[in-house]
């Protein structure tokens, strides 16, 4: 794998640093669980940094990358599958809303009437742009993104079927979905370790406290890991390879965000701070696919399959 961006790489996170500037920080009296911005998904929509890979000089590595950033944004934008899922099925209206066909009683993220829903079966994958009468409003809930459930209407006579394997589309699914996560683990170590490098107690700041150094340490370390591995998974395409980088992206998710609070005491259960922005989407990540249970059993069967 070359580990070196591309010059067109460098270029496009360039455009993306500069089109999200005004978004890297939360407005200051922000205490939802959940923060979007219209505005930001439209000029990514209009800067067409969602559909880099249907360019095969740019392919799903390119697309990872911009993914990877914007996960890094304390706004939630439904990047991920619109950017890695979308160009295995074609010019689909965005967002695009990604549900099992036996989860379908599931809050559904970014699920809203013209949304395109795409539901993967064991055998076939197949889509419906969604209505008013699809949907069903979600109460205020820990998700960190807008969900919503699909009501009990049929859909069925409404589907169409992609000429695609459900397992391709699943394949796509895991890397956006490691991908998703590896850029709001960083994000949530980085928010973490500038609040312990100001926060003092004992007058010092508790950062430098062995036992915080020392599980921050191995927080920043889980958090490289799954970025390098998801986007070794997006260059190779390898279903393996993809299925590992989920696992170990959803691992490191379950193991390090109570942590992270931890070391915000009193701040890390409140909306004060916005970690929870991160970490609270993360936690929304854990059960995608079977969680990390399954990714392990498809890693097993694809890498080690006799």
């Amino acid at each position: 794998m070359e580990l070196a961006l591309s010059d067109d790489q460098l270029t496009i996170l360039d455009a993306v640093d500069v089109l999200t500037r005004p978004y890297v920080s939360p407005p200051t009296d922000c205490r939802d669980f959940v923060l979007t911005s219209p505005e930001l998904d439209a000029e990514l929509v209009q800067g067409g940094f969602l559909d880099i890979a249907f360019d095969p000089d740019l392919g799903a590595i390119s697309a990872a990358l911009v993914v990877e950033k914007l996960a890094r944004l304390p706004y939630a934008t439904e990047s991920a599958m619109s950017a890695l899922v979308r160009p295995l099925l074609g010019e689909l209206p965005a967002p695009i809303c990604m549900v099992e066909s036996d989860q379908l009683t599931r809050p559904v993220r970014f699920l809203k009437p013209g949304a395109t829903v795409v539901v993967v079966f064991p055998d076939k994958v197949a889509s419906f742009t969604a209505t008013e009468a699809d949907v069903v409003a979600v109460a205020e809930s820990l998700y960190a993104y807008p969900v919503a459930k699909l009501a009990s209407a049929d859909f069925e006579s409404r589907l169409t079927t992609h000429d695609v394997s459900a397992d391709e589309v699943r394949t796509r699914w895991r890397l956006a979905t490691a991908t998703e996560i590896a850029g709001l683990l960083q994000a949530a170590v980085d928010s973490t370790v500038l609040y312990v490098s100001e926060r003092k107690q004992f007058g010092r700041p508790i950062g430098v406290f062995q036992a915080v150094r020392h599980r921050l340490a191995e927080a920043s370390v889980r958090a490289m890991g799954a970025r390098w591995m998801a986007l070794k998974a997006a260059y190779s395409g390898d279903a393996g390879e993809t299925a590992l980088a989920a696992h170990y992206a959803q691992d490191s998710g379950s193991k390090i965000v109570y942590d992270l609070h931890q070391f915000l005491g009193g701040m890390g259960i409140t909306l004060e701070h916005p970690l929870h922005l991160w970490t609270y989407r993360i936690k929304s990540l854990l059960s995608d696919l079977g969680g990390r249970t399954a990714q392990a059993d498809v890693a097993a069967k694809e890498m080690w399959a006799a």
